[in-house]
């Protein structure tokens, strides 16, 4: 007997699904408040167990999102803005006890398929293989909107749903679901106009939930259990030296990442605009803007031998940048990342400094994406960027806990902007933070001529960690490399725990940072 494959599929959701679970969102909710494909891929990175969506004949139809908190927090009077980690789920506690649920949203085209029905009985069954204590969440209360003229207050309408007196559909429906209401979450979500800003703390105990967990026991499933318990990383202080030929630029690459594999690293990283060493070859010296011309015209062989150079070597490669044409003829500072899986990403430097924009003409590019390696997620910020910390904060809420910064600095007063900056970045996102510059002297190519790098590998400031908060560093304006091993244990057990909890004590009802969807012409992939 022939079998046909399932119409309706409810499974994990993957980063790859991210800008498609967005696009629902904004059909659900409107673009002004719809998810972005950032926060869905964090919410993903920081918890992957806990996110699912509804797919219908291949097309993606709704998405459930949860995570776990503690008890003390769940029960709370709470914002959806602070308990979600401002929509990325950062907020997610792999100490805690109770599943809470962030999110159920169904496109209104196929709300007859009890999509919703399905996402909460997922969510039971992952709270019970958990062995939680329950689930959590503000559920809706769309009715009281129209009703608070006889209701001014929001309990005494929960009260009348409750009394059956009236009907509210998102209570009645969560009722009948197992759960019970605990109660009113004043100005919840502010947004959500129908439910007067307001929600209803629903709560369901789960049966077969231990008597008790063992203090710091963690949930099975989550980072520790997904993730390498460390990572050993290099980074290289690459010399600009003058060539003949672009094969000698290769050799030199080659080694350091011949080197980096040699000692097992998972990742080797190179500097910012390393490649500019090819227009040494050029007989003539060239004025800026044809020069930069010239080194985009590498691109496809550049990326194609170290695609090549990261399968064969088995490492992750952070290629620093190189100047890239992009649709149009403008030209970006695009740092490519190589996996040891054959994949090619791209990071665009978003902010030109001041000599780049006048010498070479180089455009800002736009968006800020984690990267999902067999490490776990990182984050890549060429040079300038690092001192910008909106950047670090919103790779860090999509997951990374390693973030890459290949930089170029002419002299030791830029050099330092970066370095303390870097370490800023470390600390306020309790993150691991990777820096590669160049050093030595070109001298016949236009402002190139000189530089200063002392390379490092950072750490947050804390217990844990090396006591200055550096696992390794280089010698100033030296050719070499340096490696640490990262351990992932530690940076997670910091941000729940740690002296001081950077990530956890932000202020969500004081502030926050909104990033636009990322536009203009782009590379394509590849």
């Amino acid at each position: 007997m022939d079998s046909t494959a399932p119409k309706l599929v409810i499974r994990h959701s993957e980063t790859r699904d991210a800008a498609a679970i967005a696009r629902l969102t904004a059909k659900v909710y409107g673009r002004a408040e719809a998810y972005s494909a950032a926060q869905i891929r964090g919410q993903i990175n920081n918890f992957p167990e806990g996110q699912f969506l509804a797919e219908y004949e291949g097309v993606i139809v709704g998405f459930c999102a949860t995570l776990i908190v503690s008890e003390a927090v769940a029960l709370a009077d709470h914002r959806w803005t602070a308990i979600s980690g401002g929509g990325f789920g950062t907020a997610h506690d792999a100490d805690g006890d109770i599943l809470y649920g962030m999110e159920v949203c169904v496109d209104p085209d196929y709300r007859r398929l009890r999509i919703g029905q399905r996402f909460y009985r997922k969510r039971q069954e992952l709270c019970q293989a958990l062995e939680l204590k329950g689930i959590a969440f503000g559920g809706r209360m769309p009715g009281y909107a129209r009703r608070r003229r006889k209701y001014p207050d929001p309990e005494a309408y929960l009260a009348a749903v409750l009394d059956k007196q009236l009907r509210d559909p998102v209570i009645n429906f969560q009722i009948n679901q197992g759960f019970q209401a605990r109660g009113v979450l004043h100005d919840y979500l502010p947004t959500d106009h129908e439910s007067g800003g307001h929600a209803v703390l629903m709560v369901w105990d789960n049966p077969l939930a231990p008597p008790a967990r063992d203090a710091g026991a963690r949930a099975r499933g989550t980072a520790p259990d997904r993730l390498p318990a460390s990572v050993r990383v290099a980074t290289v202080q690459f010399q600009m030296r003058g060539i003949d030929r672009i094969e000698q630029f290769e050799e030199q690459v080659e080694y350091f990442v011949d080197v980096a594999a040699d000692y097992g690293s998972d990742f080797v990283t190179f500097p910012e605009l390393y490649t500019l060493e090819l227009l040494s070859i050029e007989k003539n010296k060239l004025p800026p803007e044809q020069a930069i011309q010239k080194i985009a015209d590498y691109t496809d062989r550049y990326v194609a031998f170290m695609e090549k150079l990261a399968v064969s070597y088995n490492i992750n490669i952070v290629g620093g940048s190189h100047p890239t044409r992009v649709e149009g003829g403008d030209i970006r500072n695009i740092a490519y990342v190589f996996l040891r899986d054959g994949s090619v990403h791209t990071q665009e430097k978003l902010h030109p400094t001041p000599s780049e924009r006048r010498w070479w003409n180089i455009k800002g590019g736009y968006g800020a994406d984690a990267i999902n390696t067999d490490c776990g997620p990182i984050g890549v910020m060429i040079c300038y960027d690092s001192e910008f910390p909106e950047l670090a904060r919103h790779l860090v809420n999509q997951g990374a806990m390693m973030l890459f910064v290949p930089f170029c600095t002419d002299e030791r007063r830029g050099y330092l902007r970066v370095r303390y900056c870097c370490h800023a970045r470390a600390v306020e996102n309790q993150c691991y933070v990777v820096t590669s510059g160049v050093v030595g002297n070109l001298p016949n190519v236009e402002n190139m001529d000189i530089h200063y790098a002392e390379s490092a590998i950072l750490t947050p400031s804390d217990f844990a960690f090396a006591r200055d908060g550096v696992a390794a560093d280089t010698a100033p304006n030296t050719e070499t490399i340096a490696i640490a091993d990262l351990s992932l244990a530690d940076l997670l057990t910091s941000r729940q725990s740690g002296a001081v909890q950077n990530l956890r004590d932000r202020r969500f009802d004081l502030y926050r940072v909104d990033w636009k969807d990322a536009q203009g012409p782009g590379i394509g992939s590849r």
